[in-house]
């Protein structure tokens, strides 16, 4: 199979609230769009960038670039018999794994409609339903964030992530357990700390964590390695596990006891696929991060997430939670049991509405 005809675009969807980490502000979703087209058919795909590079080294600009003036032009060059070959075909392009995503999760997409078959069914899902939780960024104060957990508990979410960060961990930690004793919850530092801080940190094993994801730089894997011997909480490797290479070093230097698989930052499901399957050789669980993707990259995280080794609630939370109007018509809604439902029907599932797209798109481009 080849494909016929890629279309792409950048696109500015406002969040219903700013979302703060410990190191940077989002006020609306500014990813790249991909949709490809073959044998009558079409596939879509998001690389869910943001504007600045404070996640990793990708923004929109660079994936705008990369996916017109490389990505692109390689893939209506290449033969296809598998969704895997895009992984394969990406191969010598350094980096640029978000830009990379976008379109092998609408080639994904493409060939299980075509075969008329769930983008679940075909990476080899096992349930219909995913647990999901809610990822509560940097309040204003104490009380605020004791206010958003409950509107948060309230909907439905039974486990809630808090962003952390010096100043702001500890005590807005013992608030949320103190207010809620068997509440599943974690926290999430975004490389903000580093080892001289390890006996800081250790003072959130008192809080029963489920774990404590990247607290350490980005890049590094050996210093959390050193970290996960100083703590009885799990450490989780978020922005270090960048390829299926880096899982296996975090696995063998026992750095982390947990993984959050965003299969945008690996560089598409090809790759997160794998990283589930080590790890769960390994005997290691995993889960489902989120980047505040549309329905579109959503809709993909789910169908990763049906996988068996996902065994803790992912941050794929319901579309309402980010935005007043998704660019799909059929947006993720909770279940009253903390879970979306997997999609059924061929491909992905996620049906997008091309007319408001229309209206959140900065610049589009064809290329056949």
């Amino acid at each position: 199979m080849r494909i016929e005809r890629i279309e792409l675009r950048r696109i500015e969807l406002p969040y219903i609230t700013p979302f703060e980490t410990s190191g940077w502000r989002e006020l609306a979703n500014h990813s790249v769009i991909a949709r490809v087209e073959a044998e009558g058919s079409v596939g879509w795909g998001e690389a869910p960038v943001g504007v600045g590079p404070w996640y990793n080294e990708e923004t929109q600009s660079t994936a705008w670039v990369i996916g017109r003036e490389i990505l692109a032009p390689m893939l209506l060059e290449a033969e296809l018999r598998r969704p895997e070959d895009v992984d394969a075909l990406f191969a010598r392009v350094r980096g640029n794994r978000m830009a990379r995503s976008a379109f092998e999760f609408a080639v994904w997409d493409l060939m299980a409609r075509l075969e008329g078959r769930s983008l679940s069914a075909m990476l080899g899902g096992a349930r219909n339903r995913v647990d999901v939780g809610v990822s509560v960024g940097v309040q204003p104060d104490i009380d605020t964030l004791l206010r958003v957990v409950a509107g948060y508990l309230e909907a439905g979410y039974r486990r809630v992530k808090l962003k952390i960060k010096p100043g702001w961990d500890i005590e807005p930690t013992r608030a949320v357990r103190e207010r809620w004793p068997d509440l599943r919850l974690q926290v999430d530092a975004n490389s903000i700390y580093t080892l001289d801080d390890a006996d800081h940190l250790a003072q959130l094993d008192a809080f029963d964590l489920l774990l404590i994801e990247q607290p350490l730089a980005h890049d590094d894997i050996i210093d959390h390695a050193k970290l996960q011997r100083c703590l009885r909480t799990p450490l989780c490797l978020d922005e270090s596990i960048v390829s299926p290479e880096h899982a296996r070093w975090a696995i063998e230097l026992r750095a982390c006891g947990v993984i959050n698989i965003k299969p945008s930052r690996v560089g598409g499901l090809t790759a997160a696929r794998r990283i589930h399957d080590l790890a769960a050789e390994a005997g290691l669980p995993v889960w489902c991060g989120g980047m505040l993707e549309t329905g579109i990259g959503r809709a993909a995280n789910v169908a990763l997430a049906s996988l068996p080794n996902f065994t803790l609630p992912g941050d794929i939370s319901a579309s309402a939670r980010y935005f007043r109007r998704d660019v799909v018509r059929n947006p993720f809604a909770l279940n009253p049991d903390s879970t979306l439902s997997v999609p059924e029907g061929p491909g992905s599932g996620a049906v997008v509405d091309e007319e408001f797209l229309d209206s959140v798109t900065l610049e589009r481009v064809v290329l056949t």
